[in-house]
């Protein structure tokens, strides 16, 4: 029962694609993460995946879909089983929420990140 500040949380890391948990809801993780550059395609089986812009701008790149690019206050929920790739050519800021414990690599050979808490 408390206040996060996600900018300040968000001054506490400089890496690119290393979520850090900032809160628990219902089951899930709510993260906070810098992109630069793009990640590997991957898919989770069994959860969407969630992502809001916070500050930049995300392209999100589908196998079988044209790729969606949004920005600040802009969110996109990638159902389950649906291949993806995030990716932004400068540095931008991103919530996530996912269930805890879900490798945030789904099921790509990139090692999923520890998502420690802040």
């Amino acid at each position: 029962m408390k206040k996060i500040n996600l900018a300040e949380k968000l001054s506490q890391f400089s890496s690119h694609w290393d979520p850090h948990v900032v809160a628990h809801y219902n089951n899930n993780d709510i993260m906070v993460v810098k992109f630069k550059g793009e990640y590997p395609f991957h898919k989770h089986d069994t959860t969407d995946d969630f992502f809001l812009v916070l500050e930049g701008q995300v392209t999100m790149d589908y196998e079988a879909h044209d790729p969606v690019t949004f920005g600040p206050g802009e969110l996109v929920v990638v159902p389950a089983g649906v291949v993806h790739r995030p990716r932004a050519e400068a540095e931008v800021k991103v919530l996530l929420i996912e269930p805890t414990g879900e490798p945030n690599s789904g099921d790509s050979d990139r090692a999923p990140s520890p998502k420690p808490h802040i």
